[in-house]
C-alpha cells in the first residue's frame, strides 16, 4: 500500500516549453553560396543544464551549438538554447537526476531539432537534418565518467 500512495504522490508535467536563446552566422556569405560542390564538415556540441525555480518547478535547458565548416572557414554557426518548465514532484535521488538528465532533454531535443532545421535552410543552406540523439545513453555515460572520476580523486587521496 505505501508504494501506491508514493507513487501517487509524484507528478511529472510540462508547464511551458520555450526558445531561450538563439542566434545563426553566416560569416562567408554570399561568396559561400557561388561555390558549387558544397561539403562542410559538421560539428555538434549538445549539453543540458537543470535548475530548480520555485516548490517543484524545475527549468532545464538543452543547448546545441552546430558548426559548419568548409576548408577551415565557418559556413555556419548555430546555437541554440531550448528550454521547459517541468512540474516535477515526489522524485528524489536518482530518480530525480535521471528525470532532469535524459527524460526531459528527450522532450525538449524534437523542438530544437526543428528550429534549427528550420533556421539552417532560411539562411539559404541546404536542408539540414539532426539525427536522433539517445539521451539515456549519453546520461548513463555521464554518470559512469562521474564514478570514474570520484574513483580517482579517492585513489590520490
Amino acid at each position: 500500500m505505501a508504494d501506491q500512495e508514493k507513487a501517487a504522490d509524484k507528478r511529472l508535467s510540462i508547464t511551458k516549453i520555450y526558445l531561450k536563446d538563439f542566434s545563426f552566422e553566416s560569416p562567408q556569405a554570399p561568396a559561400i553560396f557561388r561555390q558549387g560542390d558544397w561539403k562542410p564538415q559538421t560539428n555538434l556540441n549538445l549539453r543540458s543544464a537543470h535548475s530548480s525555480i520555485e516548490d517543484d518547478h524545475h527549468e532545464i535547458i538543452l543547448t546545441i551549438t552546430i558548426e559548419a565548416k568548409e576548408n577551415d572557414k565557418t559556413c555556419f554557426l548555430v546555437e541554440l538554447q531550448q528550454a521547459g518548465l517541468f512540474e516535477i514532484a515526489g522524485y528524489e535521488g536518482d530518480e530525480l537526476e535521471a528525470i532532469v538528465g535524459s527524460f526531459c532533454p528527450n522532450i525538449l531535443f524534437p523542438y530544437a531539432r526543428e528550429s534549427i532545421a528550420s533556421i539552417i535552410q532560411k539562411g539559404g543552406f541546404p536542408e539540414f537534418v539532426l539525427q536522433p540523439v539517445n539521451f539515456d545513453a549519453l546520461y548513463m555515460q555521464s554518470k559512469q565518467q562521474q564514478v570514474v572520476a570520484a574513483a580517482e580523486v579517492a585513489e590520490k587521496h
